[in-house]
């Protein structure tokens, strides 16, 4: 979570109270979604000593976890005044982002040589793309959001989109699944907190900002077109190609 470089005496324009507000409930309603999604496969079996198929699944779970937390602590530190610590933190969460993105693609592979599907309708070749989609969509945000680290509101949306976007791995267990298990509601969850972050940029802005815009259309597109490119004879032939060469390696 790369961040602003702002003197240290200076508090952020970004920095209202209405800011401070409502990024640290976004932070927080995210992690209620990724414990309520993920408590009984992770945080309820333990977390170190669940019975996740491999140490890849543990490491991966580890990293997205101390994501969530991170986000909540960078939130914190710019409520609290303290953006020279939320700067030299940003750094850091900047590589947890660029190993989650390496370690998403080989946890999904991995999936994909299981022959694992969570979703109903899809086999696993077909599947293969919605972690995939998720994985280059938060890398391409990520990558937006280092871009704009000077520009503290554009960065912190960016960041929170980001975020968002790994709400689709949480939203797609239960009790969440009972939604998003139904035909064109996959990424309804994500796109309801997007639709929050426009409504709050149209309150307190009277406008959207560029980065919701950017961060939501991409969102948007992706979880949208990623199901019919999952379907057809070209992406099959990839993916087959792919779990062909995983099996090999393992």
């Amino acid at each position: 979570m790369a961040t602003a470089t702002v003197p240290q005496a200076v508090r952020p324009s970004s920095g209202s109270r209405a800011d401070n507000y409502f990024f640290s409930g976004m932070a927080v309603l995210c992690l209620i979604i990724v414990v309520v999604g993920f408590a009984q496969t992770y945080f309820l079996a333990g977390i170190f000593r669940a019975p996740l198929p491999s140490v890849l699944v543990h490491i991966h779970g580890a990293l997205f976890s101390s994501w969530i937390l991170l986000f909540i602590a960078q939130v914190s530190l710019v409520s609290a005044g303290r953006v020279d610590l939320h700067r030299r933190l940003g750094l850091f969460g900047f590589w947890v982002a660029c190993l989650m993105v390496i370690v998403g693609v080989l946890t999904a592979t991995g999936m994909l040589a299981r022959g694992v599907s969570p979703v109903p309708g899809f086999d696993a070749q077909a599947f293969y793309a919605i972690p995939l989609s998720d994985i280059f969509l938060f890398a391409g945000l990520i990558y937006l959001a280092y871009r704009e680290r000077i520009h503290p509101a554009a960065h912190k949306r960016l960041i929170l989109v980001a975020t968002i976007v790994l709400m689709d791995a949480p939203t797609g267990r239960p009790p969440f699944a009972a939604i998003t298990s139904l035909p064109h509601l996959d990424a309804v969850f994500c796109w309801a907190l997007l639709a929050i972050v426009i409504g709050y940029d149209i309150w307190s802005m009277r406008r959207v900002h560029w980065a919701t815009v950017v961060g939501t259309l991409m969102t948007v597109l992706v979880t949208i077109l990623r199901a019919p490119i999952a379907m057809t004879t070209g992406w099959h032939g990839f993916a087959a190609w792919a779990q062909g060469l995983a099996r090999s390696i393992h």
